[in-house]
């Protein structure tokens, strides 16, 4: 299985493209659409609500293998340019650019616009990713996309298949009663394997629970494996506990205060001390501020746009992660280009 994150403006037709790939199953501020055949199985994530939610961009990325970027073929706009930088800062490396309505445009317009995609995606992990034009309307090139799909859904699997040895770990996105079942959640294995009855803890509650039974696209499995979204009957908990981006593990950090090694994008207007930011751990984010700052050993109030900065950053709630975990730091309010900088926990 290989789950996919279908992003970009609000008009790049990517709402259109998802129920071209898929059939539409749990629908919020994301949406997903599920692609059964064979073997071949995958769970499409629409990350409807950007860009005016931008938590939702960020939710559909980390519940992903691999990220569709949808560029319309009338041109860029800074949607693209900030998808192309928060799938840089939290480090993915598999997707596609895929140029839609190509039917509203011409093949040398859309050769152009692909040379102008490589050009704002050099230097990032994004660099080597291909672009393919289709239209929703024509069908053209929509089998196309779908084989490359079907080619970075293998390199996906090959790689959560060294995962299913791993401690285990789920990522909640949805969470409701079910009557006669209980509380029943929605999510994805992202690493280890998960079996009927497994005792695990939810973060960062500290909650403890069981797992009572599982299923995948509606069919019940004693187990699943790293890759695999799920639906989890469980005991112990009530769905009032949950809030998405919670996680089901064996153990988790939970902390409100950070120390992070960071990397600003050159594009933010910088990152200084005192500024009331969020910070995004998968699924989770959390107002926060930035309480104190190093640059190369030495105190400092203020990092510029482009560079590396140590700071300590304290949240409004704790916080549920692992030391190997990618963060982000995001100033929502910001007009011009809310993704700050890329974070390790040191």
């Amino acid at each position: 299985m290989a789950n996919v994150a279908i992003i970009g403006s609000e008009k790049s037709g990517r709402t259109s493209l998802a129920g071209k790939l898929g059939k539409k199953g749990t629908e919020s501020d994301i949406t997903l659409y599920n692609f059964v055949k064979g073997d071949r199985i995958y769970a499409f994530v629409d990350s409807n609500g950007y860009p005016s939610s931008f938590k939702t961009l960020i939710q559909a990325i980390n519940l992903s293998d691999i990220a569709l970027v949808c560029i319309p073929s009338s041109g860029l706009n800074a949607q693209v340019g900030e998808c192309i930088v928060a799938l840089d800062l939290l480090g993915n490396k598999r997707g596609i650019f895929v140029i839609t309505m190509s039917d509203k445009s011409n093949p040398t317009a859309i050769s152009e616009l692909s040379e102008k995609i490589k050009t704002i995606a050099k230097g990032t992990n994004l660099e080597k990713w291909e672009s393919i034009a289709i239209s929703n309307t024509t069908f053209e090139g929509l089998d196309a996309l779908k084989e490359k799909i079907f080619a970075l859904g293998e390199e996906a699997r090959t790689a959560n298949a060294a995962k299913i040895n791993l401690p285990t770990r789920v990522i909640v996105d949805s969470f409701f009663n079910v009557t006669g079942i209980g509380c029943v959640v929605l999510g994805v294995v992202t690493q280890g394997t998960i079996k009927e009855h497994d005792k695990l803890t939810l973060y960062p509650t500290e909650r403890p629970a069981e797992i009572r039974s599982i299923q995948s696209n509606d069919v019940d499995m004693k187990s699943a494996p790293a890759g695999t979204r799920v639906g989890l009957a469980l005991k112990g908990v009530q769905s009032k506990e949950f809030d998405r981006g919670y996680l089901l593990s064996q153990k988790e950090e939970v902390a409100s205060k950070f120390n992070l090694k960071c990397h600003l994008t050159k594009f933010t207007q910088g990152l200084g001390v005192g500024d009331a930011v969020h910070l995004f751990a998968g699924l989770q984010d959390m107002p926060a501020t930035i309480t104190a700052m190093t640059i190369g050993g030495k105190d400092a109030t203020q990092a510029p746009p482009g560079s590396d900065c140590n700071v300590v950053l304290t949240t409004q709630k704790a916080i549920a992660y692992r030391k190997d975990d990618r963060l982000l730091i995001i100033q929502l309010n910001n007009p011009k280009q809310r993704v700050v900088a890329g974070c390790d926990v040191v």
